[in-house]
């Protein structure tokens, strides 16, 4: 007994229960420690994410965008030449209810604000500017219909319209889509689409029309 007291000098038996007591605890600090940050990996700044919709500028966004090119999910990308619906188009959704905040939101629901569309030389992009929402993929016109296809949404999904454009309007008119239960086809259908292209390039006329909101 004499011997196990003396290890600790000065200190009383309570002193040495508490000293057990906590060297266990002291060393599953040090074991979940080495768990976390082995020898050699510095552990990492941990910042605060911030709300979805709000870490970017809508613009920013926007630009990124423009910028990226689809994946051939199924079929090869169309070759890149004009089409006759090359061009931006906007459309304003009235709904004034605000988004629901959820992780899995359906794509392509229609939701209140701004939406964008943009068609370049066989790629479509969809843009909406609350919820930060975007998808892209491709398309061929062939006369007044239109097919969409490789949206990584539906990636087995093909999407057939029926367009026309008239005074700086797109109307899409859908003949068979279901994406995103058919999310895809109520959005794209749902409002005409103007074209952020002056009026005076459509029709010779009108210059000082004011362009449609989102087309700065």
């Amino acid at each position: 007994m004499n011997r196990s007291v003396s290890r600790y000098p000065g200190s009383s038996m309570a002193k040495a229960v508490t000293l057990f007591a906590v060297r266990p605890v002291f060393f599953g600090v040090l074991v979940t420690g080495y768990c976390f940050f082995p020898p050699g990996v510095p552990a990492q700044e941990t910042k605060p994410v911030p709300p979805s919709g709000q870490s970017r500028s809508t613009a920013i966004i926007w630009t990124e965008l423009l910028q990226k090119t689809p994946y051939p999910h199924t079929a090869p990308l169309p070759p890149e030449v004009r089409t006759a619906l090359d061009g931006t188009y906007t459309k304003v959704d009235p709904k004034k209810i605000p988004p629901v905040p959820c992780r899995r939101c359906p794509d392509y629901m229609p939701e209140g604000g701004i939406w964008k569309l943009n068609l370049d030389r066989g790629i479509f992009r969809i843009f909406h500017e609350v919820t930060g929402w975007r998808s892209l993929g491709s398309f061929i016109v062939d006369r007044n219909r239109v097919q969409l296809f490789n949206d990584p949404y539906c990636m087995e999904v093909n999407g057939f319209y029926r367009w026309t454009l008239a005074d700086g309007h797109l109307i899409l008119q859908v003949v068979e889509d279901t994406c995103a239960i058919g999310l895809r086809a109520k959005n794209l259908t749902q409002l005409p689409w103007r074209s952020c292209r002056p009026p005076s390039m459509e029709t010779g006329t009108n210059d000082h029309e004011p362009r449609s909101p989102g087309c700065d």
